[in-house]
C-alpha cells in the first residue's frame, strides 16, 4: 500500500500543475459545465491510468530488465547477450504506443508511401542494433563518446543524401523512442548488466545511444525510398 501511496503522490503532483493551467483557460475563455466536467472526468482518468501503468512497470517491466541484465553476462558468451539485447529492443520498441502513433501519421500524411509496418520495423531494427550496441560497449568498457561520435557523423553524412521529408521524420522517430515502455526497460537492462560487474561499468548513455539508432534507421530508408 505505501507503493502505491507513494505512486498516487507522484502522479497527482505532476497532473495538478497542467490541470490548474487548462482549468484557468477554460475560465477564462468561459467554456460551458459541459466542457468543464468532461475535461475534469478526463483528469481523473488520465490519473487513473498513469497510477496503473506505473504501478505495472516498477512490479513488471523494470524487474525483468534487471533479472535479464543480471543474468546475460554470466552466460560468458557475447553473441548470445548481443542477440538477446537485438531481440528486446527490437520487440521493447514495437510495443511502444509513441511509435505506433508516429507510424500512422507517417502512413497517411505520405499516402501509403512509407507504410506504418516499414516505418514500425526500421524504426526498432534502428533500436536494436544499438541496444546491441550498447551491450557490448559496456561488457567491453568502451567510452561512449566514441560510439555518440561515430553515430552522429553517419548521421549528418546520411542526412545529406536522405530526401529533406526524411529528415524530421528520423529525428521524432529517435524521440518517439524515448517513451513510457522503451526507457524503463532500457534502463533496467543496463542496470542489470552493469550490476553483473559488481560496479566497475556504468550504464549510463543506454537511452542516449539507443535513440540514435532509428534516426539512422529512418534516414536510411529515405536513402532507399528516394532512388
Amino acid at each position: 500500500m505505501s507503493r502505491i501511496k507513494e505512486l498516487a503522490l507522484e502522479v497527482i503532483y505532476s497532473v495538478i500543475p497542467i490541470t490548474l493551467v487548462i482549468f484557468i483557460i477554460q475560465l477564462l475563455l468561459k467554456f460551458s459545465l459541459t466542457d468543464l466536467i468532461q475535461f475534469l472526468l478526463g483528469t481523473f482518468f488520465v490519473c487513473l491510468g498513469l497510477l496503473l501503468f506505473f504501478l505495472g512497470t516498477k512490479i513488471g517491466i523494470v524487474p525483468i530488465g534487471e533479472m535479464i541484465g543480471d543474468h546475460l553476462p554470466k552466460t560468458g558468451k557475447i553473441r548470445l547477450i548481443l542477440f538477446i539485447g537485438f531481440l528486446l529492443g527490437f520487440a521493447i520498441t514495437v510495443a511502444e504506443p509513441d511509435v505506433q502513433i508516429l507510424a500512422t501519421q507517417v502512413d497517411l500524411v505520405s499516402g501509403g508511401n512509407v507504410t506504418k509496418l516499414v516505418l514500425i520495423s526500421a524504426v526498432g531494427i534502428g533500436v536494436a542494433i544499438f541496444i546491441s550496441l550498447s551491450l557490448y560497449k559496456l561488457i567491453k568498457n568502451i567510452h561512449i563518446k566514441y560510439f555518440l561520435i561515430a553515430s552522429y557523423t553517419i548521421v549528418f553524412l546520411l542526412a545529406i543524401f536522405s530526401p529533406p521529408d526524411f529528415i524530421p521524420i528520423a529525428m521524432d522517430s529517435g524521440g518517439v523512442t524515448t517513451g513510457p515502455i522503451t526507457v524503463p526497460f532500457i534502463v533496467a537492462l543496463g542496470v542489470g548488466v552493469a550490476g553483473a560487474f559488481g560496479g566497475r561499468r556504468s550504464s549510463f548513455g543506454f537511452v542516449g545511444l539507443a535513440s540514435v539508432g532509428p534516426i539512422l534507421a529512418v534516414m536510411l530508408l529515405g536513402v532507399i525510398l528516394g532512388r
